[in-house]
């Protein structure tokens, strides 16, 4: 069996639907009381998509892992979480 793999659209529906303990935890908390930080990131972001980049893609997401000091797959996450809520522009 394949494991499904999220990003983009897909990502953040399952955000939506995530269960209490990960809509608290500290990851996205940190962004969600600290808005300049999420500014910060939203403009890292806008940043990597004058390059041609998505924020979605392998190498986007591997970019904003290693200045945030994240794994890679959190680093999706909290991006994923930053667009939806702070510049829906960035795609």
């Amino acid at each position: 069996m394949t494991p499904i793999r999220l990003s983009g659209p897909g990502l953040a529906i399952a955000l939506a639907f995530a269960t209490p303990a990960l809509a608290n935890s500290p990851l996205l908390e940190s962004v969600k009381n600290n808005p300049q930080r999420a500014k910060a990131l939203c403009a890292e972001l806008k940043a990597l998509n004058a390059q041609g980049l998505s924020y979605t893609s392998p190498q986007a997401v591997a970019q904003i892992a290693a200045r945030q000091g994240l794994s890679n797959t959190d680093a999706e996450i909290l991006s994923t979480y930053v667009v939806g809520l702070y510049c829906p522009d960035v795609r």
